[in-house]
């Protein structure tokens, strides 16, 4: 999918790779899909044809196979180190072992962990996760931040204590405008893994919809393959894309930059 934004006054690209819900899988399915080399390998190909590409993550890297039962989530942490993605965002199965645990392997991540709308302060995590991240690359300023699903239902009370989940409609509004209007970010990309269901109060649809500065929204948590515009509150398109689950697919938007 490719959408053009005017912003630069010379025309600029970008290419966007994301992925979400690939839940342990190290290994090609039994269908012989997805696996980190094979996942490597795509990467490698777009970096090597692009000058500007950016990887992120959607959350729930964590949980589903016998990696992360034994090895605890460093599996996950190191092989997205090798992929070296640019920003990563927390699903509610990253809290599977409590927060020493999470804290412990994202401790050895080398990429940024963004999730706004969880206040980590005086917990393990502190440090760890902070809410955006701001990327320079080939002339462009991108910023990406993190929305966390809440945890009623899906995160245990005392795997997610001392953390506050934070209104992630307002959070988001406020931190793609600092981006946009403040830091004057060129493009701003919510990775997020709230999902996409219909009767949900807070969605990526409603996010997207009631927005004002998100320019594209990386869906995880619906495990489903999702390439949509929506209209956001001025009316302006926003691009909601997730990429199905165990990393069978990669999700990926060609954006240009021209005034």
């Amino acid at each position: 999918m490719a959408f053009i934004l005017a912003s630069c006054s010379v025309q600029k690209s970008l290419v966007v790779l994301t992925t979400n819900d690939t839940h342990s899988q190290i290994l090609p399915g039994d269908d012989g899909t997805g696996g980190y080399a094979r996942r490597l390998g795509i990467i490698d190909t777009v970096r090597a044809n692009h000058k500007c590409v950016v990887l992120v993550d959607d959350g729930d890297f964590s949980q589903g196979t016998i990696f992360f039962n034994f090895f605890k989530g460093d599996v996950e942490v190191l092989g997205m180190n090798t992929m070296k993605y640019d920003a990563v965002t927390l699903g509610n199965h990253e809290f599977d072992n409590g927060l020493d645990s999470l804290a412990k392997h994202l401790s050895k991540a080398k990429f940024p962990i963004v999730c706004a709308n969880y206040d980590v302060k005086g917990t393990a995590l502190e440090g760890l996760v902070k809410p955006y991240v701001i990327i320079k690359r080939d002339g462009l300023k991108i910023g990406i931040f993190g929305l966390g699903i809440s945890p009623v239902n899906l995160i245990a009370d005392y795997n997610f204590k001392g953390i506050t989940w934070l209104n992630p409609e307002e959070t988001a509004s406020a931190v793609a405008e600092k981006l946009k209007k403040q830091e004057k970010c060129d493009v701003v990309i919510c990775i997020s893994h709230l999902g996409v269901a219909e009767n949900a109060k807070f969605s990526d649809w409603t996010i997207a919809k009631n927005s004002h500065y998100i320019d594209l929204i990386c869906s995880g948590h619906s495990h489903l393959v999702i390439n949509k515009q929506v209209p956001n509150a001025d009316g302006k398109p926003v691009q909601i894309i997730q990429a199905g689950k165990t990393g069978a697919q990669i999700g990926r938007v060609d954006m240009v930059f021209r005034k």
